[in-house]
């Protein structure tokens, strides 16, 4: 399901496709913290739609070059919050960590089901067909990899919940997530794409969208 960037069209298509994606994500994080009663993110001008707000220069850097090369990956800004302001102390935390893969399962759901309403229809250079095909690939592959149980994801903060903040596990990702999570990038290439492919696979038969794959193939 690699993006085929032949035309440089589908390359800008692509990359507004990330940008609304990583938006929408980060928003609902800043949402969810909210609706439990922490104004963190609200005071910050983060509770916002405006793209602006919520990419990192750096982390829009690397989308690009990741987009370019196929390999790598980029980041928004990370959601502010207060764990203690939350209404729901042990799960609060685990509520506004997964509010951010809901929304892009909420979008890939969205745009596979346009797709599959309108793909046939449409021929493959039209712009609306390479816009849905992006936010499906994009969604997707967002939600399954933020969901990783290594800490800073999203699924850290699941993980934590579920055992406990003194877990020895929990303890050891903070302390070594992030160059586990590097390593898994960089060097453990295979394990994540089948981790990928395994968790999209899944999403797709869940949501009756194994449909859209003719779409994505092309």
């Amino acid at each position: 399901m690699s993006p085929d960037f032949a035309h440089p069209l589908r390359l800008v298509i692509f990359l507004l496709s990330l940008v609304l994606a990583i938006d929408v994500h980060e928003f609902s994080h800043v949402l969810a913290a909210y609706l439990q009663g922490d104004q963190t993110g609200k005071s910050l001008g983060r509770l916002t739609l405006n793209p602006i707000r919520h990419l990192d220069p750096l982390g829009t850097i690397f989308m690009v070059m990741a987009a370019l090369s196929g390999f790598g990956i980029g980041w928004g800004k990370p959601a502010p919050f207060n764990p203690y302001n939350l209404r729901f102390r042990r799960w609060g935390a685990a509520l506004v960590a997964i509010a951010g893969p809901i929304s892009n399962i909420i979008m890939m759901a969205i745009s596979g089901y346009a797709l599959l309403l309108i793909g046939p229809r449409l021929p493959g250079t039209n712009l609306l067909l390479i816009f849905l095909e992006s936010m499906v690939i994009i969604n997707s592959g967002l939600a399954i990899f933020n969901l990783i149980p290594i800490f800073p994801l999203d699924g850290s903060h699941i993980l934590r919940a579920l055992l406990g903040p003194d877990n020895g596990l929990v303890v050891a990702l903070q302390r070594y997530g992030f160059f586990l999570l590097l390593a898994l990038i960089f060097i453990g290439g295979g394990i994540l794409s089948s981790y990928l492919g395994v968790g999209i696979t899944l999403l797709f038969h869940l949501f009756g969208l194994t449909g859209i794959y003719p779409f994505l193939a092309g």
